[in-house]
C-alpha cells in the first residue's frame, strides 16, 4: 500500500462544510457634542437615526449634538434616540461616531475596544494621539479613507463638492462688501462685463466652483498641471472653458484681470504655492482670493488662517477669505452628506454580523480601517510617524 500522511479516516470521503452566514448583529452608537472648535456637523441625521432604530439599533446621543447643525434633541428623541446629559455615558458606547478625531481626553473616557468611526485629520494628529487609541485596542475607521466601488473616496467628495460651491458663494457675498468690496454682482446682467473667475486647481473642489461661476454666468478660467484633469472638468461641465497649465506668465495675466480668484490646489504633503506675493501685488484692488486649500498651507503665498468669526483679512488691497473648515459654515447640508455616507455603511456592518465580517467583505470598508483591535494598519500613518503598521489583509480572513 502507497504510504500517504493521511488517515484511513481521512481519506474516506467527507462531508462539505459551508460557511455559516453571519447572525445579523445589534449595534449600540454613540454619538458625543462636538468639541472641537468651530465644529457644527452631526454624524447622523434624525432620519439617519430612524432608519437604525427602526432595524432593532439603538443610538444614544448626546444632548445638543445637533443643535449647530439645527437638529434639536426633541427630533432625534422622536425618531428613537436616546438623549443623555452624561458625556461619559455617551463615550461607554461600543461604537462612537464622530465628526472630528477624538481628543486625548475623549480617548480617556472611552472603553476598551471600542469601534471609532471619525475623520482623522493627519496633518494635525500627533504621534501620542495613535499610541493612546493602540493602548485601549481601538477598532479605528477614518472617513477619509473609506473607499466606494468605483474606488473614490465618497466622504472626501462630498465635502469637496461643497466646498467648492461655497468658496463661489462666499466670493459673491465679499464682492459686494461696502466696506471694501467693489460692489459687484458677481454674474452675467444685459450690457454688463462678466464676472472673471481664475480657479487654481481641476479636482473636485475645482470642479464645483466651475459648475457654480458658470451657474451664475461668470467667464472662468481654469489653471491645473493635469492635462487629464482639465479635459476630465471640461467634459463634466459639458462646456468649453478656458483651461491651461500653470505657467507664471499666462496665470498672471488672468490674475490681473480676475475678480474673483479661487485656490483649490492639492499637494502630497502640501499644497503648492502657485501664487506668489508679487503676483498678488499686480491683482485688482478689492479683488477677492478664497483660498479652499489653506487646510494644507494654501496656495497663494499671502494666504493666513482666518477663522468663521473673522474670515477675511486685506493684503495688497486684495481681499483673502482663508477659513480652513468651509463644509462646517453649511453645517446642516454637510451633516446630510456625512450621514447618507455612514448609514448604509452602518446598516451593512450590522447585516454582515459585526466589524470583522464586514471589513472581511468589503474592500472599501476595509481601506478605512487605519486601527484593528490598536494594532496600526495604515502605511500612511505609519510612515508619517514612525511607528510600525501590519498589512490588514493579514489580519483579517
Amino acid at each position: 500500500m502507497a504510504l500517504t500522511p493521511f488517515t484511513k479516516q481521512q481519506l474516506l470521503p467527507q462531508e462539505e462544510t459551508l460557511e455559516v452566514t453571519p447572525q445579523k448583529s445589534d449595534l449600540f452608537i454613540g454619538i458625543p457634542k462636538e468639541t472641537s472648535y468651530q465644529e457644527r456637523r452631526i454624524c447622523l441625521t434624525p432620519d439617519a437615526v430612524s432608519s437604525l432604530v427602526s432595524h432593532g439599533h439603538r443610538v444614544m446621543i448626546e444632548s445638543g449634538a445637533g443643535i449647530a447643525a439645527s437638529y434639536c434633541d426633541k427630533e432625534y428623541s422622536d425618531a428613537g434616540a436616546e438623549i443623555t446629559a452624561d458625556t461619559k455615558k455617551v463615550f461607554g458606547c461600543p461604537i462612537l461616531l464622530k465628526v472630528e478625531p477624538l481628543t486625548m481626553k475623549e480617548i480617556e473616557m472611552v472603553n476598551p475596544s471600542t469601534i471609532v468611526i471619525s475623520a482623522i485629520q493627519l496633518k494635525t494628529r500627533k504621534k501620542e494621539y495613535f499610541e493612546a487609541l493602540a493602548k485601549k485596542k481601538v477598532t479605528g475607521l477614518a472617513f477619509e479613507y473609506i473607499k466606494d466601488e468605483d474606488g473614490s473616496y465618497p466622504a472626501v467628495k462630498t465635502l469637496s463638492e461643497i466646498a467648492g460651491t461655497a468658496s463661489i458663494l462666499i466670493a459673491s457675498e465679499l464682492m459686494i462688501n461696502n466696506d471694501f468690496g467693489k460692489g459687484l454682482l458677481f454674474g452675467n446682467i444685459t450690457g454688463v462685463a462678466p464676472t472673471e473667475v481664475v480657479i487654481l486647481g481641476a479636482g473636485t473642489v475645482g470642479e464645483f466652483a466651475a459648475r457654480s461661476a458658470l451657474g451664475l454666468g461668470a467667464s472662468i478660467k481654469v489653471f491645473d498641471n493635469s492635462i487629464t484633469k482639465l479635459r476630465r472638468l471640461q467634459q463634466n461641465l459639458g462646456n468649453r472653458i478656458f483651461t491651461s497649465t500653470i505657467q507664471p506668465k499666462s496665470l498672471l495675466k488672468a490674475l490681473r484681470r480676475c475678480d474673483v480668484a479661487i485656490g483649490a490646489m492639492r499637494g502630497k504633503d502640501r499644497c503648492p504655492v502657485v501664487v506668489s506675493e508679487t503676483m498678488v501685488e499686480h491683482m485688482k484692488r478689492g479683488a477677492v482670493v478664497v483660498d479652499v486649500s489653506i487646510d494644507m498651507g494654501g496656495c497663494f503665498e499671502t494666504s493666513e488662517v482666518t477663522t468663521h468669526e473673522k474670515p477675511t483679512f486685506i493684503k495688497h488691497n486684495v481681499v483673502h477669505y482663508c477659513v480652513p473648515n468651509i463644509p462646517s459654515r453649511y453645517s446642516k447640508s454637510a451633516s446630510l452628506s456625512i450621514s447618507n455616507i455612514i448609514s448604509p455603511y452602518l446598516l451593512q456592518i450590522a447585516e454582515n454580523g459585526g466589524i470583522e465580517p464586514a471589513i472581511r467583505m468589503d474592500k472599501g470598508l476595509r481601506n478605512g480601517v487605519y486601527l484593528y483591535h490598536g494594532i496600526l494598519t495604515n502605511k500612511t500613518i505609519s510612515e508619517w510617524f514612525n511607528l510600525p503598521d501590519n498589512d490588514i489583509n493579514l489580519i483579517v480572513f
